[in-house]
């Protein structure tokens, strides 16, 4: 096998918005993008779960990034998304203020995130890419959410009917 094939690899991005930064995923995480809806909260739900969707027959867990990377909440615009993604075999919904493109960047463009910004906390970051116009932070969506707090949101899907009523 030749490790140099002297094409530029490419990865292909979802890049939304939160709290005025770009943030991108890789666009094989992303089962689809969808409009804001009511979503039902769970009572005892775990915190970092805002609650369910129905999509189409399935119950989908949403969870709230602003919330989840401890950023200020935000009215809900006409703008904002659901992304949901998959983590560990289970979609999952995540609130995002927009949606703002589907983009190829060449792997090139990716740079580690610096060690001054990664700590524990932030082991979900797989990277920064340099566009021309903006900075994108690159997120591992399977760390995003732990192997624990998946366990939790498998079983708020597994609710039964009232308890999601």
């Amino acid at each position: 096998m030749s490790e140099n094939t002297g094409v530029s690899e490419e990865r292909q991005l979802v890049v939304f918005d939160l709290n005025e930064e770009a943030y991108g995923v890789d666009i094989s995480a992303v089962r689809e993008i969808i409009r804001m809806q009511e979503i039902t909260r769970v009572p005892r739900a775990p915190e970092f779960i805002e609650g369910v969707i129905n999509l189409r027959g399935k119950v989908i867990p949403v969870v709230d990034l602003r919330s989840r990377f401890s950023m200020p909440g935000t009215e809900r615009t006409d703008e904002h998304r659901i992304v949901v993604v998959d983590v560990g075999g289970q979609d999952i919904g995540m609130v995002v203020d927009a949606v703002t493109e589907v983009s190829r960047i060449p792997s090139s463009s990716i740079e580690p995130p610096s060690t001054v910004i990664t700590t524990n906390d932030s082991e979900y970051l797989t990277g920064i890419v340099k566009s021309e116009e903006k900075l994108i932070i690159l997120l591992d969506i399977a760390k995003v959410i732990s192997d624990s707090e998946q366990v939790q949101l498998s079983e708020v899907q597994q609710l039964p009917d009232s308890a999601a009523a």
